[in-house]
């Protein structure tokens, strides 16, 4: 049995916590089949009933689908998160967690049924032809964008590196239509978005875990600290709400950014044997200690979780925000050839001090709760890992619902941004309470200086 490398953790919203090997020996189990007559019994009824709709159903069934229904319903009898992944969708995750995919380098988002741009990404083929933001792309190749889902639309913009495609836009207020030719190249989609708040911080957004994380964060600190002056940087918010998660050697890697040493994580299965560590190792706290506040909310899981967990146990940061989704279960990702492959849940994680944070998450130290627009409230909540039916229990009479997920677009009003930097400036002080004891709702403002727009409840945006 070969294995591979990648592991994934993440994406509540998507792909789950996901540990990735590619075991490419078959499934069938003869021998387990064998040690129980039972099974033998099902499996043959099963087949009776398969035959039977096959030859008698009032219309002829996909035969593919019937087999692909029955196994999606007995996966889903087991956790929501343990599901087959046929050919495409497989496909996509691989893209997702590669973090790099044939394209052209736009942002966009769908408004009112129209593909518009909200900016090229530097340094790509849109940048370089031209495209700016604003525009309207009303044709890809001499096809109409007009009625397509975003996906859809993306999909028809990424390719084969090499492969030209031609973009029919409407720009300006007179919609004038041009045509832009480009040319597809590799696209590293921006996963962390590192800058300066005020003089005397830095500030990174880390909106998934993929393949290019934890060097794109290092990067982000050296760049961001060699422009404040390393003496002068007083502190380090690292931003993971909203983030959904990814690869576990990458949540690893980052929390070893602020680590020096000590355990990360531990992931648990059904053994002893089963039992893996991961700790913190060389070069260790690229930050030389300094002081750091982690944002999380309701919509941070998984590779999040771990990252706040373990900088959490190892009182490294304050943790701010509101409490986060409270997915930790790891699922082994099974390449089945040609026919997609088997996402099964087959592990639990563990922060440092031995905490469990399925159907739980992680409590900020300081919780700090945003400002609603009256038209989002009671839309802004996630219900959490312990409201999905069928999750695995195992803090049983502890678990918590879910917590709030917006984040104001505009960072003046951004409460969570503001108090992590009044904490950093001194202004505040988090009340020293522990992760499993309810802490203070902070709700004052103060000012703080916050310079660009942090992302958060705006219309779906799509990297292509």
């Amino acid at each position: 049995m070969r294995k591979l490398s990648l592991i994934l953790l993440g994406a509540v919203f998507g792909a789950g916590t996901v540990i990735i090997g590619a075991q490419m020996q078959g499934i069938s189990g003869g021998a387990a089949i064998a040690a129980s007559s039972d099974v033998y019994r099902k499996l043959t009824l099963f087949g009776d009933i398969f035959e039977k709709v096959r030859s008698d159903y009032v219309e002829k069934p996909d035969e593919t689908k019937l087999i692909e229904a029955s196994i999606n319903g007995m996966l889903s009898s087991l956790d929501p998160h343990s599901t087959y992944l046929d050919a495409k969708s497989f496909k996509d995750m691989q893209v997702t967690t590669k973090g790099e995919f044939g394209g052209l380098g736009i942002e966009v988002t769908m408004e009112d049924g129209v593909l518009k741009v909200v900016s090229p990404i530097d340094d790509t083929p849109a940048a370089k032809g031209g495209v700016l933001s604003g525009d309207v792309i009303f044709k890809i190749d001499g096809e109409a964008v007009q009625g397509l889902a975003l996906n859809a639309a993306v999909e028809k913009m990424r390719g084969a590196v090499g492969a030209p495609v031609t973009l029919t836009m409407q720009r300006g207020p007179k919609k004038d239509l041009i045509d832009i030719k480009l040319v597809r190249d590799t696209i590293r989609p921006q996963v962390v978005k590192a800058r300066k708040e005020g003089d005397d911080i830095v500030y990174l957004r880390v909106s998934s875990f993929n393949e290019h994380t934890s060097e794109n964060l290092q990067r982000g600190i050296e760049k961001v600290s060699a422009e404040i002056g390393k003496d002068k940087v007083k502190g380090y918010i690292v931003d993971l709400r909203n983030n959904p998660g990814g690869l576990l050697d990458q949540a690893i890697l980052v929390s070893n950014t602020f680590l020096d040493r000590g355990e990360i994580v531990s992931t648990r299965g059904r053994t002893p044997e089963d039992t893996n560590r991961f700790s913190a190792r060389a070069p260790g706290d690229l930050t030389k200690g300094k002081p750091l506040v982690v944002l999380i909310n309701g919509g941070s899981a998984s590779a999040s979780e771990i990252v706040a967990g373990a900088l959490q146990d190892h009182k490294r940061a304050t943790i701010i925000g509101t409490r986060s989704f409270g997915k930790g279960s790891v699922q082994t990702i099974i390449p089945l050839r040609e026919n997609g492959a088997l996402k099964l849940t087959t592990q639990l994680y563990y922060t440092p001090s031995g905490r469990s944070i399925q159907g739980k998450g992680i409590q900020p130290e300081m919780v700090v709760l945003q400002d609603v627009p009256d038209e989002l409230k009671g839309k802004d909540e996630t219900k959490g890992e312990a409201s999905l039916k069928g999750h695995i229990e195992v803090n049983k009479g502890k678990e918590e619902t879910g917590s709030s997920a917006y984040v104001p677009v505009d960072p003046l009003k951004d409460k969570q941004l503001i108090a992590a930097l009044d904490v950093l400036h001194g202004v505040r002080k988090p009340d020293e309470t522990k992760p499993d004891v309810k802490p203070t709702v902070e709700k004052t403002e103060t000012g703080a200086t916050a310079e660009k727009k942090i992302e958060g409840a705006a219309p779906e945006k799509k990297s292509e």
